[in-house]
Parts: structure tokens; sequence; C-alpha cells
């Protein structure tokens, strides 16, 4: 056998090799801290903290920005990045778009907190904008309910409860229920920090810079892009507007 045929033979066995994102989808890549429970369990404070939040925003703009992405969100240990049907960075491969994303987040990450931590990668694939709306609304719905439910848990811990008895108080209990339980503590869910309901959106946006022309004298303007990071987003269906504004931009 010669060497030609011989590697012929083992490229074959890469069998997701000529896997693809199909040609026209929306595509949003979703990337999640592995094994964060315990991770950020041992190094950050709970239900939220804001040096691990100040991460997750440098690692989502490090996704956006080396992938090209049009719009990003991240909430929790995860992150998604939408991209246009138009994209073609690494002519779609679905090995490469997973594992570089993957390697992006870890390592930004990583740099970030100082130690190692990994994340995994998942493609979603939509047809229509209203499919990206809809996996958006979803994804901050998710924020929410992890954000009521951890505030929950933690004010129950911090109240002396071990952890199996703050589960076991959280069990079928309404999201009223849950809002007295804080409100017996304290706590105004609805005055908890908007980023921690609502989760932060990222996309870019155009600015007038001014500068000075030496040689004319003069002051002159141009526009530049830069990435907005978004702490203050809207709800519900003031959030399915927004998205939708921002993914159809431009196209």
């Amino acid at each position: 056998m010669d060497g030609d045929e011989f590697e012929a033979r083992q490229r074959r066995r890469e069998w997701f090799h000529g896997l693809t994102v199909p040609p026209g989808s929306w595509t949003v890549i979703r990337v999640d801290g592995r094994s964060f429970s315990r991770f950020t369990g041992q190094r950050f404070t709970k239900p939220f903290d804001a040096e691990f939040s100040k991460i997750m925003v440098a690692t989502a703009e490090a996704l956006i920005s080396e992938l090209g992405g049009k719009y990003a969100y991240t909430e929790s240990d995860e992150i998604s990045v939408v991209f246009d049907p138009v994209f073609d960075m690494f002519g779609r491969s679905v090995e490469k778009l997973v594992s570089v994303s993957a390697g992006i987040a870890s390592s930004t990450f990583t740099n970030g907190v100082g130690e190692p931590a990994h994340f995994d990668s998942r493609i979603w694939l939509g047809t229509t904008e209203i499919d990206v709306v809809d996996y958006l609304s979803w994804r901050q719905a998710d924020a929410a309910r992890c954000a009521l439910n951890g505030w929950c848990y933690w004010t129950l811990r911090d109240n002396g409860r071990s952890a199996a008895e703050a589960t076991g108080d959280l069990e079928r209990t309404s999201t009223a229920d849950k809002n007295e339980l804080l409100h017996r503590h304290g706590v105004n869910f609805n005055d908890v920090p908007a980023w921690q309901r609502r989760g932060i959106g990222f996309w870019w946006e155009t600015y007038e810079r001014v500068g000075h022309d030496p040689i004319r004298g003069v002051d002159v303007s141009a526009q530049r892009r830069r990435l907005r990071v978004e702490r203050d987003l809207p709800m519900k269906e003031a959030y399915r507007e927004l998205v939708l504004k921002l993914i159809t931009s431009g196209r």
C-alpha cells in the first residue's frame, strides 16, 4: 500500500469531518461551562458573583468578536452567539465550529480566572428570524427561572438550612411561593440587578468618533463600530422586539 492510499484510508475514518451547517440556516453556537456548579462553588460567592460575571462577559466578547457573530447572550455559565444565514466561517464545518468556539471560551475564561476551566459547545439551527427570537426568549426565561431558584436556595442556605433541606423546601413551590419566601427574608426579587434576572446581551453598534486633522487644522468625524454590552435588557415581548431588530439590521 503506497503512502497516498494509506492516508486516504485514514482520512475516510474521520466520519464527521464532512458534516456542515446547512446553507441558509440561522445558527446559534452555545457554549456551557463543564462541571461549573462545583467549579464556581469553590471560587465564587452565590447566588451571583460580580467577578464571575465580568469573566463571562469577557468570554462572550471574545466569542462574538473572534467568530463574527451578530448577537450574543449570556446567563449563568452559558453563552449563545447568533450567526446570520450567510456566514461561511470554516465552510460551516460543525467540527470546526464547536471545537474552536469551545477552545475560545475555555482559554478566555481560564485567562480571566487564573486556572484551567473548560467549556463544551453545541449548535442550534433555525429556519427563520422568529426561530431565533424564540430561542433567545427561551434562554432568557431560563435565566429568570434559574435566578429566582438560586436566590431562594442560597437565601435558605444562608439562614441555616442544609443543602438537602433547602432543596426540599423548594420542591413543588410556585413562582409566587418563591417570591414570598424571598420577601419574608427581606429580598424583593424585582430589585435584584437586571443582569441576574434577564442575562446580558451583546451587539455591534456604530458611533461617531471625532478627531483632529492636523494638516487641514480642522476637526473631522468618522463612523466607527464597537461592541455594546447591555446589562439592562428588556423582558418578554420587548426583548423579542429588540432581538428581531438586532438580527435583521443590515440585511
